[in-house]
């Protein structure tokens, strides 16, 4: 079983459902936490409300917004575990999704979360993150250490130049600090977190969107158990990397053959 975590609110609806859609095809069950064990619903403006003229470059896919209301119609996402309530042991891995409302911050920002993700690293459990999920794990410290959990490994998450920053640019001037969860870019406090600025894994120069036929497209990095991209457009990719991983690591786990077999392109960059 894998335990999704979720903040209160405002989560993308791509970076959480398409991951969701890909376990239960694949026959693996998910189950749901978030703060206070209530069910928690997507950023309304990347389901329903929009950005005007922009909607073509920064608004939910019509097929990803079909998976998001098959996921919010599931059992397990109506009746979430509390943060508190979640045992680590009782699960096979990991999944953070991010976005970029303000409701985040119940997820980022929490001591409880924090402390799940890190009994899943020191269990060596698999751990998938996209976007702003990845900052979770940043903020999330070994106590033997001091550092970071990512400290000494390979990943990538939201890029500040060409996604951040031009997405905030493009609509401030009618959503105020709406791109800009933090003062701090996302890729600026990932990056701090690593023990080499070259760890950060930026991907190709342009990103363009995957989509389900062609998730070759998306990009991610995998290092050892853990898995991150960087922005819904590489979710299915994400999402077809993340059930290869869980299969790979347990054999109880049937194949999902159809996804992989999508995967024509080079192998998801790893250390």
């Amino acid at each position: 079983m894998i335990l999704i975590l979720l903040p209160s609110a405002d989560y993308d609806p791509t970076e959480s459902s398409v991951p969701w859609q890909a376990l239960r095809d694949a026959g693996i069950e998910a189950r749901f936490a978030t703060p206070q064990g209530l069910s928690a619903y997507a950023d309304p403006r990347l389901v329903s409300t929009g950005f005007g003229p922009l909607n073509p470059m920064l608004m939910t896919r019509k097929a990803d917004l079909h998976s998001y209301a098959q996921m919010i119609d599931s059992p397990a996402f109506l009746q979430p575990l509390a943060y508190a309530d979640v045992d680590p042991t009782q699960f096979d891995g990991l999944l953070i999704p991010g976005g970029h409302a303000k409701g985040m911050r119940s997820l980022l920002e929490s001591a409880q979360a924090r402390d799940i993700a890190l009994q899943f690293f020191n269990a060596q459990k698999p751990v998938a993150a996209v976007c702003h999920g990845v900052l979770l794990l940043a903020r999330t410290l070994d106590p033997d250490t001091g550092r970071s959990v990512l400290f000494g490994r390979k990943v990538t998450a939201l890029l500040a130049s060409t996604m951040e920053l031009p997405a905030w640019l493009m609509t401030a001037v009618w959503l105020g600090r709406y791109y800009r969860t933090y003062k701090q870019t996302v890729e600026a406090e990932v990056t701090a977190a690593l023990s080499h600025k070259a760890d950060f894994v930026r991907g190709p120069l342009i990103a363009k969107r995957d989509s389900a036929q062609a998730p070759q497209t998306g990009f991610v990095v995998r290092d050892g158990q853990l898995l991150t991209a960087r922005w819904p457009g590489d979710c299915h990719r994400f999402a077809a990397e993340w059930v290869a991983l869980l299969q790979s690591r347990y054999a109880k786990y049937p194949s999902f053959k159809a996804a992989a077999d999508t995967l024509h392109s080079p192998p998801a960059a790893t250390p």
